[in-house]
């Protein structure tokens, strides 16, 4: 959301004035080094239009879709193979991650770029959370609480403790065979799998070897990414005394791979800098070695 934001008004800017000079543009980029009310005002106003667009859009459009209901909790904790809770972690940190780089950007003190920045994941999915104890199909659960908690202590506890991100929560995405089997659960079309086929889905924690070793002459941009993901999932997989309600094979995938941290490419562009910090939320696909339940497996290149 905040980087939208930031290109939104860089188009802006582009139009404005065919006469714009790069050195102005970088300039535009560059973080203010001391508070600029008038960047902050922009940002927080913007971040608040936008996440209220989005409520109101989901709430006449995805949930009229649905029966609504008096508020009601739900225990989704056992669906899906819990990807969808590593999927609520990934989002909180990176909603996280770009507000507090945003308000970073505006010259807003550390404490200021965590406590309203750094927190952004969690107060907007919160809040989808309470639209979901109001429909019927859905329910508010505390699971889902707890993975956007724990996406944003992730960032934000990284701050306080070594101020820079060592270990960085990324993404990969690959089509599968379950998509067309069940397409209204996983999605009819790429965009939709992208999002909801929780079988393609990994989610990575990429760690930065050089940050723990700063003495050494390992590469700043190499780094160890540990992966989780599932598959053979059709639906959620409720548990009725333990027993699952679809009977396709499902498996815990782990995965031990390499990756890179763009953010430590060495550029004096900003604009350059704003993009690999967009990308580097993807894991870049590298040879990985799988093991679940069933077997253990070598992959060239995984993503």
């Amino acid at each position: 959301m905040g980087h939208s934001f930031v290109k939104y008004i860089l188009f802006f800017t582009l139009l404005s004035s065919l006469s714009y000079s790069q050195s102005g543009f970088e300039a535009f980029l560059t973080p203010s080094d001391t508070l600029n009310k008038p960047r902050r005002n922009a940002v927080f106003i913007t971040e608040a239009s936008l996440a209220g667009l989005t409520l109101v859009g989901l709430n006449q459009l995805w949930y009229a879709d649905f029966d609504r209901s008096k508020f009601h909790t739900v225990n989704d904790n056992n669906d899906w193979l819990q990807m969808d809770k590593a999927g609520h972690v990934f989002t909180s940190y990176q909603m996280g991650k770009f507000g507090a780089q945003l308000l970073n950007w505006s010259g807003v003190d550390k404490n200021g770029q965590l406590l309203y920045g750094g927190t952004l994941g969690f107060g907007f999915l919160t809040a989808v959370e309470v639209l979901d104890g109001y429909s019927k199909e859905w329910g508010f659960s505390w699971g889902d609480i707890a993975a956007n908690a724990a996406g944003t202590g992730l960032y934000i506890g990284q701050e306080l403790l070594w101020n820079e991100q060592r270990i960085a929560l990324k993404y990969s995405f690959h089509q599968t065979k379950y998509a067309n089997l069940s397409p209204d659960k996983l999605g009819e079309n790429f965009l939709e799998q992208v999002l909801k086929d929780y079988n393609g889905q990994t989610y990575w924690l990429s760690i930065n070897l050089h940050s723990f070793f700063k003495e050494s002459n390992i590469p700043k941009w190499l780094n160890v990414a540990i992966g989780y993901g599932a598959d053979g999932m059709l639906d959620g997989g409720k548990v009725i005394d333990n027993q699952v309600l679809t009977n396709n094979q499902r498996v815990r995938q782990y995965y031990l791979s390499f990756d890179v941290n763009l953010n430590a490419i060495r550029t004096k562009s900003r604009f350059l800098r704003s993009v690999f910090s967009v990308f580097d939320m993807v894991k870049i696909p590298f040879p990985t070695l799988e093991i679940n339940k069933n077997k253990c497996a070598f992959h060239l290149f995984y993503n």
